[in-house]
This record gives structure tokens, C-alpha cells and sequence, in this order.
């Protein structure tokens, strides 16, 4: 039986979100009103139901706010939802800062190994089949018979998943979504894909039901990251400092 085909009109939807998604990211309303109903439409040729739908979608983000005789605006970025995976991806693809990175590497610290832990205490059959198999993936990209970013995603992901918490395993799309560029802002700065070894070190450790083990495996994994998003960041503002020096 075929795939379902999503409504055009719920496609058109989604694409304008995330059209004006990306607009609003990186500033381009900043310095003037945002758009009517009526202009966003014939801007973007969609329909007045299409536009409608795809600001509120955008309110809920809490990227816009309407008020009464006043009409739509943007509101100040500290106002957005990071933890939508749409918000969370715009900016780290549009608006990309080794600050807003590092911000959510700190919040991975305060989560994944706290997650490895439970999946030690916690996981079923299925966990560890899930765990062992994106570890099997990172080992297979390793050798170039996988996407690196997409393996090392996997594994991480079905450590959230092995928690038996439901909270935890909600995480997925926002882990997903801003791993899959802060994994590559590393791996370019490493010169290599993840590490293997260390990545084993918290498969393991879960696998015999270590949770301390476990959690200090994850914590030094990603203190890693961070120790390397802090040395990029360290490196930029020196040649920011040495450009400004130049300039004077």
C-alpha cells in the first residue's frame, strides 16, 4: 500500500514556516515591520488559509507575537522556543555561533550522562539491541560503509530511548537536530570522525550495568566537545582582537 501523500495545502504550510523561519533567524525583519497576512501571501503565493496557519505555527515557536491593533511582530530572540527543533536548527544552520554551541553542549553535559546512567540501571532487550547497533554503525563508518554523523546520532539517540523515560526519549528531536551540526563542527576541527574508543567506553559500561561508570564515560565524551568549542571559540576572539588591532 502507498504512502499517504501529505496535503498540498499542509506542504505549502510547512514549506512557507520554514521560508519565513530562516528570515526571522538571521534578521531580516530587524529593522522593519513584519509582513500583513495579505503581503506575506502574494509575497510567497500561497493562500490566506496557507499564510494563516503557517504564522501561527511560527507563534507557538514563539518566534512571532500578534497583538490586538498592532498586527504581527517578531519577537526578541530571547522570547524563542530553543527547544524546538525547527528554532534550534535555523539557528545553528543560519545564524551558526560557537556561543549558542556551546550552550547546548552544557545542556548535554547536564543530560546524556545523567541518560547513560538510567539506560545501565534501566534498559530492556530492545535498548541494547538499539545501543549496539548504532555503535556497530559508528564502527562501520569508521571503515566508510556509513554516515558518520548519522551513526554517531544513532548511538546517541538510542541511549535517550534506552532510559525508560518518557522525557528523556522525548529529547530525540532536539538531540538529533543540533547534533547532527555540532557533530560536524567537531569532527571538522578534530580532522576525524567520533571517537570509537570512547563511544565503546559508555556502550560497555551500560551493557554490564555500571550506571557511575556509565555517566562518567558519557560526561568526559562530551566535555571533550565542549573542551574543543572552547578552543575555537578562544582562537576566533584572538583573531577578531588582532583584526581589530590592525584596523586602529
Amino acid at each position: 500500500m502507498a504512502n499517504p501523500s501529505i496535503p498540498r495545502d499542509r506542504s505549502l504550510t510547512y514549506g512557507l514556516v520554514e521560508s519565513l523561519g530562516q528570515l526571522i533567524v538571521t534578521g531580516e525583519f530587524d529593522a522593519k515591520s513584519f509582513p500583513t497576512e495579505a503581503q506575506l501571501s502574494s509575497q510567497h503565493g500561497t493562500s490566506r488559509s496557507v499564510t494563516r496557519e503557517a504564522v501561527k505555527m511560527l507563534t507557538a515557536k514563539g518566534l512571532l507575537q500578534a497583538r490586538p491593533r498592532q498586527g504581527t511582530s517578531v519577537t526578541p530572540e530571547e522570547h524563542w522556543n530553543l527547544l524546538d527543533p525547527d528554532v534550534l536548527r535555523w539557528l545553528l544552520e543560519r545564524k551558526f555561533s560557537l556561543k549558542l554551541l556551546a550552550e547546548f553542549t552544557e545542556m548535554r553535559l547536564a543530560i546524556e550522562p545523567a541518560a547513560a546512567a538510567l539506560a545501565a540501571s534501566r534498559a530492556d532487550a530492545r535498548g541494547f539491541a538499539n545501543m549496539r547497533a548504532g555503535f556497530q554503525r559508528m564502527r562501520a563508518a569508521a571503515r566508510g560503509e556509513d554516515e558518520p554523523v548519522a551513526a554517531d546520532i544513532a548511538f546517541h539517540t538510542a541511549v535517550l530511548a534506552a532510559t525508560d523515560n518518557r522525557f528523556f526519549a522525548q529529547l530525540d528531536p532536539l538531540i538529533n537536530t543540533a547534533l547532527r551540526i555540532s557533530i560536524r563542527f567537531t569532527n571538522r576541527i578534530k580532522g576525524r570522525a567520533a571517537d570509537i574508543a570512547q563511544h565503546e567506553e559508555v556502550l560497555n559500561a551500560i551493557l554490564a550495568g555500571e550506571a557511575t561508570r556509565a555517566a562518567g564515560a558519557m560526561r568526559s565524551l562530551i566535555t571533550e566537545v565542549l573542551d574543543l568549542i572552547s578552543a575555537a571559540s578562544a582562537a576566533a576572539s584572538g583573531s577578531a582582537r588582532r583584526g581589530a588591532r590592525k584596523i586602529s
